[in-house]
């Protein structure tokens, strides 16, 4: 199961593999305090991209195809978060305020998408 997650809650002994997956380091965060296995800078979104989305709903659907482009072109990016999905449960962590339309969002859709049999 691929759950996704604020950094800024506590973590749960049942969330499996935790890992950042934004380019920046979240706001008033201490490095020490963030439970996690890895910090995945190159799963998020470009910069480019990042800013141009502005967590904007309207531009939600071309963001994920946008995000998904980007994603194709770096498969080995991930990867820790693929081999710790087939072992058991992986939380994605991100800072955005909004729970819905956020980049972890769109990758859980993605990594859901390709971990899916006969994918």
């Amino acid at each position: 199961m691929i759950r996704v997650k604020r950094v800024y809650e506590s973590p749960r002994a049942d969330e499996g593999a935790r890992f950042l997956v934004e380019r920046l380091w979240p706001r008033g965060m201490r490095k020490e305090s963030l439970h996690m296995d890895a910090w995945l800078k190159d799963v998020a979104p470009s910069d480019a991209l990042r800013r141009w989305f502005g967590h904007d709903p309207a531009k939600w659907i071309e963001f994920r195809e946008r995000y998904f482009a980007e994603l194709d072109g770096k498969p080995d990016a991930i990867q820790p978060i693929v081999e710790a999905a087939r072992k058991g449960n992986v939380t994605l962590l991100y800072s955005a305020h909004d729970t819905e339309f956020n980049n972890a969002a769109a990758l859980k859709e993605y990594l859901s998408n390709r971990l899916q049999p006969g994918s």
